[in-house]
């Protein structure tokens, strides 16, 4: 074994020390914006579940929303295979949105499977709407509870703690980021920085086109002066024969 085989045998394995280390990391229950989810404004999350069972299929996700923090509007995008459950509970403390008061919130969202579910090696994304976010809270946990086929029940309720390591079942967790002017999820700031990026993408393909152009029209202008200065040359040449 040569030593370039040997430095690429090496990498083989250290990538896959790595890919083996790293897939716990990815296995659980976890939850995402679309965008951001910035505080007392609305956003769009999946909820992403893989399968982590070689023979059997996920067929009910259950989520609770918090209690601490509770969410008035909360709606299902539908998912072919799947239908959606929404629970409400009442209140103590009544909400306040856009004037008028909310008594009421809800409390868990359930996914039933009635088709074949999450299969073996694959995962499934489950989008829902949201708001209005709390401005007084840095994240949302939520706790999921995952059913397979075969009757076991997985429980993703376990909250991170600041400063330890990860839990073998850690509940998902949204981060809040800072509070927008448009607390309806920042979908005009998002639209003019879309526009903003179009316009800038324009104008550097513009810059380019105008670079190329350029190039090409000095490089025939070069051509042309060489093609001059060989004839003149040539010219020149046989005038002195000539003389």
């Amino acid at each position: 074994m040569n030593a370039k085989t040997r430095i690429a045998a090496v990498g083989t394995v250290a990538a896959s020390a790595v890919l083996v280390l790293s897939a716990p990391a990815f296995a659980h229950v976890s939850v995402s914006p679309e965008g951001e989810a910035a505080k007392g404004g609305y956003a769009v999350v999946n909820f992403k579940v893989p399968n982590e069972m070689d023979d059997a299929s996920t067929t009910k996700l259950e989520v609770s929303f918090p209690t601490d923090h509770p969410l008035a509007s909360v709606m299902t995008e539908p998912v072919p295979g799947w239908k959606a459950k929404v629970t409400k509970t009442k209140l103590d403390k009544p909400l306040d949105m856009h004037g008028k008061k909310i008594d009421e919130a809800v409390s868990k969202v359930t996914w039933t499977a009635d088709g074949k579910g999450i299969e073996p090696g694959t995962f499934q994304k489950f989008p829902v709407s949201m708001g209005q976010l709390p401005e007084d809270a840095d994240q949302l946990v939520f706790k999921a509870v995952q059913t397979y086929d075969n009757k076991e029940v997985v429980r993703w309720i376990e909250p991170q703690q600041k400063g330890q390591e990860e839990p073998e079942h850690p509940a998902p967790a949204l981060e809040l980021t800072a509070a927008s002017d448009d607390h309806h999820g920042g979908g005009s700031a998002d639209a003019a920085k879309s526009d903003a990026k179009g316009s800038s993408s324009e104008s550097a393909s513009a810059d380019s086109d105008s670079s190329d152009t350029t190039a090409r029209v000095l490089g025939i202008v070069g051509i042309v002066v060489g093609a001059a200065g060989v004839a003149f040359g040539v010219l020149a040449g046989r005038r002195r024969t000539a003389g």
